[in-house]
């Protein structure tokens, strides 16, 4: 199994490369040469661990025994709050909900991250090396990649997220972890700003040698990876292979639908996939008229998806154009320059053979959790409510399961689930003193020389400790 850039010009490299480098040296992002395909029937009633090590062992290329790979993907899952990692609950006569946040930080982010922690200690350790993991989050992927990532003997780890611009459970979840391999800094900006101080670290040949640099955004390939387990779980559990499925994924990132894109591609039967937006509409907006146009990002009460910049989408642009690199390259260099990219007519029918999106702003996002709430009894966190509305406003064939993603318990969100509902989730016993907890971050500028200086002080602090 050979991984190729999505620019074309950087070279094909294999699994465990891939992982602890993260962005291609092209800016690119890496993807198989190949999907592999599933034996769905074969898959049927394996317990998730087992399920994810069938369903990955391909990726690996053979860089991963495969006894040694399924002790480390049981052990990932282990403390998960739910047996079944990611059980379904139906929520109306078509459709299901996918909870993905029985992990130790409440969020889908988990299921990858915690994996992903382990790999890395896995890999660093057959190498002897060390690495600085440099991320960026809206929310939830910071306090995931944190919670895999602490007291790691060769990980140092700094997480950039937007001051002020995640919910106060999330920016807690991120700044009381004190270990010392961790630190978190306050970017004075967007979370577009966040990943573009990343993208332009790693873009930086001499600093990202220097420091060493891994990433644990959906950039790398290994997130992706874990993700497109639960697609495989959820749609057996509903009578795939015989059964068709579809997907509605409340993203702006892409990474989360990209798994689900992924998963089809492997054979899983996948008759839509639907994107969930908030004001934040750039997806919505690139499915239904066909061109990528940034604009500004508002703040919104679902914070995770405050996106403009959607990096994962250009996986699936690499498809759209062909999988020609230099092409795509060409286009990403424009999206950049004039923040537009507009698809062709043949282009755009093949996005939306797939694809459906839906937009819902603010009170349309809490109406969703009041009327479920009024239905149902469940509470849910205002990006599931994206999900579960995007899932009935797409028409489809009623036998057809559709399955919206829950992506954030609804304690990492109380103030708009009260605001909603009239009710206040309570955190689980494990975070119940997360308000009391001390907190440790740095609010630094949008500026790459004065992030760059802070994470090399850093480091050379630790080393001299």
């Amino acid at each position: 199994m050979r991984y190729l850039s999505t620019r074309g010009a950087a070279s094909a490299l294999g699994f465990d490369d891939v992982l602890l480098t993260g962005l291609a040296r092209d800016g690119g992002l890496f993807l198989p040469e190949s999907w592999p395909s599933l034996d769905l029937n074969s898959l049927i009633g394996l317990d998730y661990p087992d399920l994810a090590a069938r369903v990955m062992q391909p990726f690996l290329g053979g860089r991963i025994e495969p006894a040694v790979f399924a002790g480390l993907v049981r052990n990932a899952y282990a403390d998960f709050g739910h047996q079944a990692v990611a059980p379904l609950k139906q929520i109306d006569a078509r459709t299901w909900l996918l909870e993905l946040f029985h992990g130790p930080t409440l969020a889908f982010k988990d299921v990858a991250m915690q994996l992903l922690g382990r790999l890395y200690d896995h890999l660093l350790a057959e190498r002897a090396q060390r690495v600085t993991i440099v991320g960026a989050t809206s929310g939830d992927t910071g306090s995931a990649a944190i919670e895999a990532c602490r007291d790691r003997d060769r990980i140092d780890i700094f997480i950039l997220h937007p001051e002020g611009r995640t919910s106060e459970v999330q920016r807690r979840q991120m700044t009381t972890v004190l270990a010392p391999n961790v630190r978190n800094i306050a970017i004075q900006g967007s979370f577009d700003d966040c990943q573009d101080l990343v993208k332009a670290m790693f873009a930086d040949g001499s600093f990202r040698d220097e420091m060493r640099l891994g990433a644990v955004n959906s950039i790398n390939w290994g997130r992706i990876m874990a993700q497109i387990v639960y697609y495989v779980a959820a749609a057996l559990a509903l009578g795939a292979p015989k059964r068709r499925v579809a997907f509605a994924v409340p993203t702006g990132n892409f990474g989360n639908i990209y798994a689900a894109y992924a998963a089809r591609a492997m054979g899983l039967p996948i008759e839509k996939l639907i994107v969930g937006s908030n004001s934040n509409d750039i997806l919505t907006r690139f499915i239904t008229g066909g061109a990528m146009e940034i604009g500004q990002v508002h703040p919104t009460l679902s914070p995770s998806m405050d996106i403009q910049v959607s990096s994962n989408a250009e996986r699936l642009l690499f498809d759209l154009y062909g999988r020609d690199g230099a092409r795509l390259a060409e286009a990403m260099k424009g999206l950049r320059a004039t923040r537009r990219l507009a698809l062709d007519p043949a282009q755009h029918a093949a996005l939306t053979a797939l694809f459906a999106g839906h937009r819902l702003n603010d009170d349309e996002t809490l109406a969703t959790m009041a009327s479920l709430y009024r239905e149902t009894g469940e509470l849910i966190d205002p990006h599931s409510a994206i999900g579960v509305a995007a899932a009935r406003a797409v028409p489809l064939d009623p036998d057809i399961a559709v399955v919206a993603l829950g992506t954030a318990h609804p304690a990492k969100f109380p103030d708009a689930v009260e605001k909603a509902t009239g009710v206040r989730p309570a955190l689980p016993p494990a975070l119940a003193d997360l308000y009391e907890r001390p907190e440790r971050f740095t609010v630094l500028p949008k500026d790459l020389g004065v992030v760059q200086a802070h994470i090399r002080h850093e480091i050379a602090k630790g080393e001299a400790a």
